[in-house]
């Protein structure tokens, strides 16, 4: 499999970089079949696609058991206070969206420190929309050195390691999740820091910007989280039913996988007219949308985010909707919602 590198012709590495971010080797062999469980799996030897796999012996007999880069994971975040996973079962709900404007809300106060891990690993769009085009990583001695947005705001995403933001991800899942363990045990948030004062939190926030769906990311991030805590999940939806049906599925794999939800986001929820305000339902709650859903399932309604057509403007070309336009209803709501979400991770951590 071809290796993923930065693209040629960029500027040289800063001050003690000492080579260039690499993903690690794909964990399935070149000559693997086209359904391998991968090395790693529990399955790896015994699935029905190992049957006749030249490596079906090595991979019986291979060592297994606790995987051994938890604790590293674990030591790294260390440094992290509050882990936040943005999710919806479906796609093009506005995941992406809502967690840049969540992000530079939280790093519009000057003392907290944000991060932002994009494992959207085919289809990253937040360093777009956090203004990062062209950016790529580094590795130094203290691990892999994200891309800011400003000094209180970081963000690392697989488009920084891609030649090209038209290069296509073909990746199996084995090696989906290899990314996503590197990004949690390698890129260094602090700087450094962490290993002069390791009794503090230096990271406020790490946002966590999902793909849709409950599959591979979904089951690596909660996996590789799991002893280091998860505050809880964000669950964006649109209010139409369609939309409803699939967060629902994500409700369920959030519940069976033991992760906390903060509550849920009703994004699209009405276009208004940035000239009179005026309301028009755009994506009609047929069953009373997210409102509906929360008080079936006991969940927590954080609130509704009327389209405004800036925002999509905004996304373009990396810049904060709400700093930009403060007077939208949009941008009230996004306020809202987003003073509710740290209302309730300072609770859950009191």
């Amino acid at each position: 499999m071809t290796e993923v590198l930065p693209p040629t012709g960029s500027a040289g590495p800063a001050a003690g970089i000492t080579s260039v971010a690499r993903p690690l080797p794909d964990q399935i062999p070149e000559n693997a079949p086209e359904h391998c469980p991968g090395v790693e799996s529990d399955a790896a030897g015994h699935a029905n696609a190992c049957q006749g796999c030249p490596n079906q012996n090595h991979c019986q007999t291979a060592p297994k058991g606790p995987d051994p880069d938890l604790p590293i994971i674990r030591e790294r975040m260390k440094c992290i206070n509050s882990k936040i996973l943005i999710l919806s079962g479906k796609g093009g709900v506005g995941k992406s969206t809502f967690t840049s404007q969540l992000a530079w809300a939280c790093a519009s106060d000057h003392a907290t420190q944000t991060a932002v891990l994009d494992i959207d690993v085919c289809g990253p769009s937040i360093p777009t929309i956090l203004g990062l085009r062209n950016q790529y990583v580094h590795a130094s001695s203290s691990g892999w050195t994200p891309a800011f947005v400003s000094d209180n705001l970081s963000c690392m995403s697989v488009e920084f390691l891609l030649p090209s933001s038209e290069t296509a991800i073909i990746w199996r899942g084995p090696k989906k999740n290899g990314l996503i363990k590197q990004f949690l045990k390698d890129v260094d948030w602090t700087g450094g820091m962490d290993e002069l004062t390791s009794d503090k939190c230096l990271i406020d926030y790490l946002l966590v910007d999902t793909p849709p769906g409950t599959t591979d990311e979904h089951l690596s991030i909660v996996g590789f989280l799991r002893e280091s805590g998860i505050d809880g999940a964000v669950i964006i939806t649109t209010p139409q039913e369609v939309s409803l049906q699939d967060v629902r599925k994500e409700i369920s794999f959030c519940n069976k996988m033991h992760v906390p939800i903060i509550g849920v986001v009703e994004n699209m929820a009405g276009f208004v007219c940035p000239a009179c305000h005026t309301r028009s339902d755009i994506f009609y709650p047929s069953t009373g949308g997210a409102q509906a859903l929360c008080d079936e399932l006991g969940l927590t309604f954080l609130g509704s985010v009327p389209i405004d057509p800036r925002i999509a403007r905004c996304c373009d070309v990396g810049e904060s909707f709400v700093e930009e336009y403060p007077e939208s209803p949009a941008s009230e709501a996004y306020l809202s919602i987003i003073a509710k979400i740290k209302e309730r991770v300072a609770q859950k951590g009191t």
